[in-house]
């Protein structure tokens, strides 16, 4: 089993340039592959190797100045989940391009351990739980109750929140919301602090952190992931899928991204979906002359083995799709 690395950390960093460099260099030296996002407010990334490699660079991370207490949510997988090794310098660490500044170290909302967070799903109070996730992340799981914003990419909820949120949420309802490892909430309750909401609580270290530590008791279906597995567990006692194949309806949690490679979606499908549009996800892409070979017995498998041949064409991504 190999360890699954998430972590971020809001520190100041004077030279990101080098402060990059740095992890890029120690990740090719121990064979970690992943992806890690560099700005000057910080890190934010998740990588996999083996176990000493992991374990090392947990030290190494600690060791820069001021990032003794990064947390590290740790999952396993059977293999690598990822690809490659992708380390970037990023205007943000988490991307939401608020039109008001936000700094999460000092101005976010109220952490709620995973135990205070089912006590309150189990109080009777009155709360709203918002989702602060894509729409793509929501659809295969999510918190039983929760508001599921349709939002396609995370720097959508500023004005989610002007037009909608506003309109339909009490300043003074409790607001407890979420997102897969936690840094999304971390911005998020900033923003929604400073438009106004009184009593506004995040998930300490997300639904990872949340599955961990409770066994995923609230949580229907499974979480979205941005590696090679595309979706884990959270609740055993609860994995029925929530969400129905694109093509066929059936029940489906697995993702595909379309073969033809000029749209390249992400979207769920079944495996008999995914026989009947060999790989597609609709007529017109099945039509298209510009396809990835389909394989039956490989249409579900880790999505690295095209790389070779497509190169990072293809990957997941939420960008793209034929409407």
């Amino acid at each position: 089993m190999f360890p699954v690395l998430l972590y971020y950390n809001f520190k100041p960093i004077a030279d990101p340039q080098a402060f990059l460099q740095r992890q890029r260099d120690f990740c090719k030296v121990h064979g970690l592959l992943g992806r890690i996002y560099v700005s000057e407010e910080g890190i934010n990334g998740t990588v996999s190797g083996s176990q000493e490699a992991s374990e090392a660079y947990k030290q190494m991370l600690r060791a820069e100045p001021g990032f003794a207490d990064t947390e590290f949510k740790e999952d396993e997988a059977n293999t690598v989940p990822f690809a490659r090794l992708s380390v970037k310098l990023r205007p943000e660490i988490v991307t939401i391009k608020s039109p008001i500044p936000l700094d999460p170290t000092t101005e976010g909302g109220r952490h709620l351990s995973p135990q205070e967070w089912k006590a309150i799903m189990e109080s009777g109070d009155d709360y709203v739980i918002i989702d602060a996730r894509n729409n793509y992340e929501s659809k295969v799981g999510h918190f039983e109750g929760a508001i599921l914003p349709d939002l396609k990419n995370f720097y959508d909820f500023p004005q989610w929140v002007d037009e909608t949120a506003e309109q339909e949420i009490p300043k003074d309802k409790k607001v407890l919301m979420y997102c897969t490892g936690g840094i999304r909430c971390e911005k998020f309750s900033v923003l929604m602090k400073k438009k106004g909401w009184l009593d506004v609580n995040q998930l300490h270290g997300g639904i990872l952190n949340y599955a961990k530590e409770t066994g995923g008791v609230h949580f229907r279906g499974k979480c979205f992931v941005f590696d090679d597995r595309l979706v884990v567990p959270v609740n055993p006692e609860d994995e029925e899928p929530i969400a129905h194949c694109e093509i066929t309806g059936v029940p489906a949690d697995t993702y595909l991204n379309c073969a033809n490679m000029e749209c390249n979606r992400l979207f769920v499908c079944s495996e008999e979906g995914a026989r009947l549009m060999e790989g597609a996800c609709c007529e017109t892409c099945k039509n298209q002359p510009y396809k990835r070979p389909f394989s039956p017995e490989n249409a579900f498998a880790p999505f690295r083995k095209w790389y070779k041949y497509f190169g990072e064409d293809f990957k997941v991504r939420e960008t793209g799709g034929c409407s």
